[in-house]
């Protein structure tokens, strides 16, 4: 998930409780912690509160609590889970009453207000919050019955269709009241990333109907591979930023999540596109895994670069840290199970063990504030998405394929799994 700042976490969803608990639901069930879970269950049932006035981050809320009650209903069939799940999505509407129907990125639940985030360029939304509810969107209709929710982000797509796109890519900010691009900042990480991953999952989750979907998927990665993939001196392809036409020669974290996806698209492309493609995810989650094992603790930094001789390190204080992040993992599951190679299994095993060693704390995990030193200060802070996504990639990287197969289920951006819509799909939901 897209992320500004390691201590904005707690801001984002200030008027919801319990992020962490509604993350972990379906990594619970998933791990077969059948206490735990039903504890988690009975805080749903008796304490969340959904009527609470605050203000929260529309995609954050969609992604990780939205996301996460769809999920454990999808698990586990308990009517709780979906309830709650339709209605906050009734809460998250009033951020689509704009000019465009582009919605602002933060609400208050309260009143239903809704602003664009201030440090946003010009009250601008941003790609990855307003190009991240599509796959939740679809199945509060598809559960509700009620179609505003499928409208809403079938009009999203279509501004996105009619708005000009710089050399065929997607720039990260877009003004809700005009629908014009605000600046051309173009990035695979964080403000961009999981607009392309929810583009190739909206086909799939489709059951490969969607084809509007794969169409600007595969316009947007040809792009993004023509304009953006580069190659190191030392061998190392990336994926820099687009700053209107001057590359920043840098990844993210957050960008780490395009291996996986650009496997998961290339199991569906064309005979000699797909080894392609394949080729691409490989050398792209080799490069992760490099910032990973050229750092003292085994962990990745924030942001790594590729100028003056450095390359997959971060350089800079600022970019250093690790704060539990997903990503890496995530393109090893998808890795292993779209190939077997066993390196993936072993990298993934190093993570394990780097976790333990370095961010194990009393009450349980702490990101790191500098991976480049064996003895590293923590943030005092476990980010939902550890339990929700770090940990659940890892533990399905060890178990075998067909624990949520990829055939059947699709994960959101905060890895909470959504049934693919099969044709049987409305009867074995009912």
């Amino acid at each position: 998930p897209l992320q500004i700042s390691p201590f904005w976490v707690a801001e984002l969803t200030r008027g919801l409780r319990g992020a962490t608990v509604v993350d972990a639901l379906d990594t619970l069930y998933i791990m077969e912690l059948e206490e735990e879970f039903q504890e988690a269950k009975k805080w749903v049932e008796k304490s969340f509160d959904l009527n609470v006035n605050g203000e929260a981050s529309l995609f954050e809320v969609n992604i990780r609590y939205i996301g996460g009650l769809l999920a454990a209903y999808y698990l586990t069939g308990e009517e709780v889970f979906k309830s709650k799940a339709l209605e906050l999505g009734e809460k998250l509407l009033p951020a689509f009453n704009t000019p465009t129907g582009i919605p602002r990125g933060v609400i208050n639940l309260g009143s239903g207000m809704s602003w664009s985030w201030g440090w946003a360029s010009a009250g601008s939304s941003i790609l990855a919050e307003f190009g991240t509810l599509h796959l939740e969107f679809l199945h509060l209709s598809e559960l509700s019955g009620n179609p505003v929710f499928a409208e809403k982000v079938m009009n999203i797509r279509k501004v996105l269709n009619r708005v000009e796109k710089p050399q065929g890519l997607y720039p990260n900010f877009l003004s809700p009241v005009t629908g014009n691009w605000v600046q051309h900042h173009v990035s695979i990480g964080g403000l961009g990333d999981s607009f392309y991953e929810y583009l190739i999952k909206s086909w799939l989750m489709s059951d490969k109907k969607d084809s509007e979907a794969k169409k600007m998927y595969d316009d947007a990665l040809e792009a993004i591979e023509k304009h953006l993939v580069k190659k190191s001196a030392g061998g190392l392809t990336y994926i820099a930023e687009w700053r209107g036409g001057i590359l920043d020669h840098k990844m993210g974290h957050l960008a780490c999540f395009s291996g996986g996806m650009i496997a998961l698209g290339a199991e569906h492309a064309g005979q000699e596109r797909k080894q392609h493609y394949m080729d691409l995810a490989t050398e792209i989650t080799n490069t992760c895994h490099e910032s990973y094992a050229r750092s003292d603790t085994k962990l990745g930094p924030e942001a790594f670069r590729f100028d003056a001789g450095t390359e997959a390190m971060a350089t800079r204080l600022s970019e250093r840290y690790y704060i539990l992040r997903p990503e890496v993992v995530e393109s090893y599951m998808y890795m292993w199970r779209l190939t077997h190679d066993p390196k993936y299994r072993q990298w993934g095993w190093e993570v394990v063990k780097a976790l333990e060693k370095h961010c194990r704390v009393e009450a349980g995990f702490s990101g790191i504030r500098d991976v480049y030193t064996t003895t590293p200060t923590h943030d005092n802070m476990q980010q939902s998405f550890f339990l929700a996504e770090t940990l659940k990639y890892l533990y399905l990287l060890f178990c075998e394929d067909d624990v949520l197969s990829l055939d059947d289920w699709v994960f959101n951006t905060e890895a909470h799994p959504l049934p693919v819509n099969h044709t049987n799909f409305k009867a074995s939901v009912q």
